[in-house]
């Protein structure tokens, strides 16, 4: 939900930075509307670690159907020790867009440097079971795990660079957070914060020289805008929300691609706040609100509700988790707990009104009209909550009292969903755990199912995890959105994968844009 790991900062609409393909490269060029950036390039920092990063490859990658496959590996890793060691042979003759040559020693240099306590990277403890990585020879890394963490080979999709560059500069403020060198099939061109990505092919990528030579990301926060220019062509290819992108049904040169997620929205309830931090007042807006209607009218359909970080249709979901929209039962909540309403509605407990602010992302959408959902349901109930809109330069000092509409998830693994964002002990660490929720039970969940290899063992922990947010919901989650994208109809080879919410630039249908092929 935060910086590179679950929520990624938003940048100002861009003033067409760089028109749409067109004309006779149409399909060797593509420019697509995307409405967040990074705010580093470098993946010492956090930039690229679920995979899709362009200029850079992991020792493995997610193919369409989220299987991992070999990238700078050779092979997938050997597994030994009941699930504490793992070994990588490396792919041969791959060589950095610099022209020096890709070995061990950058692989043991990137995760060194990621785990090292000094590295401004907010996703370091998804590697927390690293114990140790040491090369053998220039062609084999061997990681040697804590404990038996089970998904750790999906963690390596993480990209390497190169020790020869990154390692002579600091880390967190030096040129190569800018302006980077990787093995991946596309070289960095050019960054103007707030308007666009530029990237070209990269003649020397191990993996054959991409079809699509020019592939520019402009950078749009707004739907509308984003909408706009992909109607007037300036634009090949846009994320936009369900009532956009319904716009472009009719429009022959164009296709909707569909992207199954785990992208949430959800309500961010403060522990600090006196109302928010109620755990009456949590229980009785994770029932008033009505998650069907903002599944059917926000997002048309294209999601289902959520009562969690788990989608509903995921093998860890826990069933019996799900909370029906009952205002009578939020109501009776309140009543019981010594929140009674005022003249005016509102309710109010010990001179407390029940009253908080709700901030949403300017610009977006989506978040806009959740929140305003989300207070009409919370005012039926007894509740005010101010809606207001800001950047995440206003939001993020206000989020330990002020409620936030955040959004989050990963897929892949239960771990990636959950851990930074309920683990107490990263309570107000950035984007981490931004409802500062604190859960004993839900901790020691957390750890169980994050170092234990045992499958059945996760699954009571996650189990647990969920059935606690329903006894105390720190947060009122919303829906599960579907991602939708349009792109003009020139290309060949175009998918989706399951997406995560930090999505846009790695994700898409331009996650494997080195493999499209123009239409003849």
């Amino acid at each position: 939900m935060g910086t590179a790991s679950a929520l990624t900062v938003t940048a100002a609409a861009c003033s067409n930075p760089e028109g749409g393909s067109g004309g006779k490269n149409a399909a060797t060029s593509a420019v697509v509307g995307i409405a967040y950036e990074p705010e580093t390039l470098s993946p010492l920092l956090g930039y690229g670690k679920d995979g899709n990063s362009k200029i850079f490859d992991g020792l493995l990658a997610l193919d369409a159907e989220m299987r991992l496959t070999p990238a700078l590996a050779a092979e997938l890793p050997k597994v030994t020790d009941g699930g504490l060691t793992y070994t990588y042979k490396l792919r041969q003759g791959v060589k950095f867009s610099d022209g020096k040559p890709f070995s061990a020693k950058d692989v043991v240099f990137t995760y060194r440097t990621v785990l090292d306590k000094d590295t401004n990277n907010p996703s370091r403890t998804e590697l927390d079971a690293i114990k140790e990585v040491r090369a053998v020879g220039d062609d084999t890394v061997v990681f040697t795990l804590k404990y038996p963490y089970a998904p750790f080979d999906r963690r390596t999709v993480l990209p390497i660079v190169p020790e020869h560059i990154a390692g002579k500069q600091d880390v967190n403020t030096g040129p190569f957070t800018t302006k980077p060198i990787g093995t991946g099939p596309y070289l960095l061109t050019g960054w103007s914060k707030g308007e666009k990505i530029s990237f070209k092919a990269n003649p020397g990528y191990w993996g054959g020289r991409p079809a699509v030579e020019k592939f520019t990301m402009a950078i749009v926060k707004d739907d509308d805008v984003r909408a706009t220019r992909l109607r007037s062509g300036d634009l090949d290819g846009a994320i936009l929300p369900p009532n956009l992108a319904q716009g472009f049904a009719g429009d022959k040169g164009k296709k909707t691609h569909t992207a199954k997620t785990y992208d949430y929205r959800t309500v961010t309830l403060p522990t600090p706040n006196k109302v928010a931090g109620d755990t009456a007042v949590r229980r009785a807006l994770d029932l008033a609100v009505d998650r069907g209607t903002m599944v059917d009218k926000i997002l048309e359909g294209a999601g289902k509700p959520a009562y969690g970080p788990v989608p509903t249709d995921s093998e860890w979901f826990a069933e019996g988790t799900e909370r029906a929209h009952d205002l009578d039962a939020a109501k009776k909540i309140l009543d019981e707990a010594g929140w009674k309403p005022g003249k005016d509605g509102v309710r109010s407990k010990d001179g407390v009104r029940a009253e908080f602010p709700l901030w949403y992302l300017s610009g977006d959408r989506l978040r806009q009209d959740h929140a305003l959902a989300y207070a009409s349901d919370a005012k039926k109930a007894g509740i005010s909550i101010k809606t207001q809109a800001g950047t995440w330069e206003v939001i993020e000092p206000r989020m330990k009292q002020d409620a936030v509409l955040a959004g989050g998830g990963s897929p892949g693994d239960p771990d990636f969903d959950q851990y930074l964002l309920l683990t107490s002990s990263l309570a107000g660490d950035g984007f981490n755990n931004m409802a500062w929720y604190d859960n004993k039970a839900v901790d020691k969940a957390l750890v169980e199912g994050r170092e234990s290899g045992d499958r059945k063992v996760r699954g009571q922990a996650y189990d647990t995890v969920q059935r606690e947010l329903v006894k105390n919901p720190g947060y009122t989650f919303l829906t599960h959105i579907d991602h939708l994208y349009v792109v003009n109809d020139d290309w060949t080879g175009l998918s989706t994968q399951v997406e995560p919410h930090d999505h846009g630039l790695a994700n898409g249908p331009w996650w494997n844009i080195q493999d499209w092929k123009p239409k003849k």
